[in-house]
């Protein structure tokens, strides 16, 4: 269900200080908008927020940088990072929200920047043989992750879908990624520290067991 147009969202954003409107301006440079040295991860397609907030709150040695298209979105997810730096009472310095295509990804970062983390959470599967290009997972997504990510890095992918899951399989070992760990059902394995994002408990509660795996470069 596409999400209803938000009048204040586009105000916050722009008062917002961890709402970049020109990432390209920061490509092989993130350490400029965050001011250390510090690593960074990135989540593509971050919706409302609740997996980076939790991130960014656990990890404050580490920076995040969080991209989705809908700018609704990310006012949604703006509005949840305050919230719970808030209530934890920590100002939020290790964040960045930004709108922009994933497809192009490699625009607005590079090599330069040494992504140790990619997280793809609960993408759209799209079954359908002719949308399959449109999967965050697929090879011609993974082939930009391969440029941007440091030589050790990773990434981190959860679904509830069992057809994406197996053909994204397919995608890394085509893109000559590892698979170094694979669970079928991640809320009864020995992963530690899992953050529940939303659509994630609404699937688990339905019953559908999450599917995880992390690859490596």
């Amino acid at each position: 269900m596409r999400m209803r147009k938000k009048k204040w969202a586009e105000p916050e954003l722009n008062a917002c200080d961890f709402f970049i409107q020109n990432p390209c301006d920061y490509k092989n440079n993130w350490k400029d908008f965050f001011k250390n040295e510090n690593p960074l991860e990135l989540e593509v397609g971050c919706g409302k927020g609740n997996f980076v907030s939790n991130k960014g709150l656990l990890n404050p040695d580490v920076n995040f940088l969080a991209v989705d298209l809908i700018s609704n979105m990310l006012a949604v997810a703006r509005r949840n990072i305050v919230k719970l730096f808030s209530e934890n009472n920590r100002e939020c310095k290790n964040i960045a929200l930004t709108s922009y295509n994933v497809d192009k990804i490699s625009e607005i970062v590079g090599k330069a920047d040494g992504i140790g983390k990619i997280y793809i959470n609960f993408c759209n599967p799209w079954p359908r043989l002719k949308h399959n290009k449109r999967r965050l997972t697929h090879p011609t997504k993974l082939n930009q992750y391969k440029e941007i990510l440091a030589e050790d890095g990773e990434i981190h992918f959860k679904t509830d879908s069992d057809l994406l899951f197996d053909d994204s399989l397919e995608y890394f070992k085509e893109c000559g990624f590892e698979i170094t760990y694979l669970t079928r059902d991640l809320h009864r394995s020995d992963v530690k520290g899992n953050i529940v994002t939303e659509h994630e408990k609404m699937f688990s509660d339905e019953g559908i067991p999450i599917k995880f795996l992390i690859a490596k470069k």
